[in-house]
């Protein structure tokens, strides 16, 4: 497949969470490869939960990680400062603090799904990682995911409503199922082409050999 400008065009799937600090540095690393590569991506994003059991209150996050990975307080703020540099070499900003807080992402997943049928859901899902990661702002609060939707030209009434009337729940439940009956069990989870599969944030130079591997099948 050929863009209007002749440039290749690779399908590319990613599972993600927007509270998932690796997530977004493999997109970046992605995007990165893509330009090295002059290659245009049919992005599409599919939902997953890290925690879909935390509850509306959410918890501090370094408590959360603690508790989770059973990591000490040390490999906390080391996981924190590498995250920080690697993001700074992507062009993203990571301000963790003492107050960052893991919350529960089920309805910021239900507006990506409708922002999907407006045609904006990768601008929402770029301005989410950057509320939660860069501007410490809580995405599982009602206001502060109409705000966001707003910034990148949706209306703030249909979202709320569309969280309102859960009319995109059981749609999301559904795009989780079929990736977790399909072994995804961590994120970010890529599909290159629908035939290869890399999980974690893998770097440029990986991705743009998938890339390559992808270009070469379809000439």
């Amino acid at each position: 497949m050929t863009s209007p400008d002749s440039r290749p065009v690779v399908q590319i799937d990613i599972v993600s969470d927007v509270v998932c600090p690796w997530c977004i540095v493999g997109f970046r690393q992605l995007d990165q490869a893509l330009q090295q590569q002059n290659v245009l991506a049919q992005l599409r994003w599919h939902p997953f939960e890290l925690n879909p059991t935390m509850g509306p209150e959410g918890q501090n996050l370094r408590e959360h990680i603690m508790e989770k990975y059973g990591s000490t307080e040390e490999q906390s703020q080391q996981a924190r400062d590498r995250l920080t540099s690697l993001g700074s070499e992507l062009g993203f900003d990571f301000n963790f603090t003492d107050e960052s807080r893991m919350v529960n992402t089920f309805a910021a997943h239900q507006l990506l799904d409708w922002a999907e049928t407006q045609g904006r859901q990768h601008p929402l899902k770029l301005a989410l990682f950057k509320a939660y990661f860069s501007d410490q702002k809580d995405v599982s609060d009602v206001d502060v995911l109409a705000n966001v939707v707003a910034s990148v030209g949706l209306d703030e009434v249909a979202a709320k409503a569309v969280l309102e009337s859960q009319a995109h729940a059981a749609s999301v439940r559904e795009k989780q199922q079929f990736w977790t009956s399909r072994g995804i069990s961590g994120v970010p989870s890529m599909v290159f082409g629908g035939k290869y599969l890399l999980t974690g944030a893998q770097g440029t130079e990986t991705y743009a050999q998938v890339l390559q591997r992808c270009l070469a099948e379809a000439a």
